[in-house]
């Protein structure tokens, strides 16, 4: 099976926020990723990842934001500034955390100058913090209206464009379901593009199941073809958290 991680941003939820890690520790995680730290103080994360023996897989750029703003500035024209000074932040905590990878959210925008903000950002924040692992994830715009960053054949002509060896795609079959309708093909474009994968049902968000997508096949498919980063859990629970854990089964 593959190294599963759980987001505490949206799993275990029935605990306060610091609570979580031994949570995620007890239902046997050794990895999670976080959506947006910044409201809580790094050194405190920093003592539960420790104290629970957990890695930090991903967090999210730019902070905070995960209240009601807009979801990133990196294909914002016009947003440079406000970019840079998210990433760098969001770069400290990584740090300071350790989190193996920044996922780069590119914001609403469309059309060939958000395009072209979106690489030269990307190509700074990848030259800013080379040895920095950065994530991009194509994401649905029923979800996020408007956002830019809405096709997987649009994220692999950015990764190109980029060309930067500590840039890949965050694959989230979520997303890839809801955008292409099609999980399993969408996998077999991007695969050797992808280095994070972050995984929810179709119906709902809520805990994997085999009704939409085969996820017991997918899983095998990932260990036969060697798969060595992390599959992350990214959902909402329909109840408590560790009573819907059997997908990890």
């Amino acid at each position: 099976m593959p190294k599963f991680a759980a987001n505490l941003s949206m799993l275990f939820r029935e605990y306060p926020f610091m609570e979580r890690f031994a949570a995620a520790r007890e239902a046997g995680f050794d990895a999670v990723e976080l959506l947006f730290p910044y409201d809580e103080p790094g050194h405190e994360i920093a003592q539960a990842l420790q104290a629970n023996r957990l890695t930090l897989i991903l967090i999210n750029t730019p902070p905070p934001n995960w209240t009601g703003g807009a979801r990133g500035f990196a294909a914002v024209p016009g947003g440079e500034d406000r970019f840079r000074h998210d990433f760098k932040r969001a770069l400290r905590y990584a740090k300071a955390l350790k989190s193996k990878f920044i996922h780069v959210m590119a914001g609403p925008a469309e059309g060939e100058a958000a395009r072209v903000a979106f690489v030269d950002n990307l190509k700074w924040a990848t030259d800013h913090a080379p040895k920095q692992q950065v994530t991009i994830e194509p994401i649905n715009t029923g979800d996020m209206p408007g956002y830019f960053l809405d096709d997987f054949g649009l994220a692999l002509e950015v990764l190109d464009a980029v060309n930067a060896p500590n840039l890949g795609l965050q694959f989230d079959t979520y997303h890839a379901h809801k955008i292409t309708g099609d999980m399993p093909k969408t996998w077999d474009v991007c695969r050797n593009h992808a280095v994070h994968i972050q995984v929810a049902d179709p119906e709902g968000r809520h805990e994997p199941s085999d009704a939409v997508i085969d996820y017991p096949a997918f899983f095998d498919q990932l260990d036969a073809e060697g798969y060595d980063g992390h599959v992350s859990g990214e959902y909402i629970p329909r109840g408590r958290t560790a009573d819907g854990l059997g997908w990890l089964r």
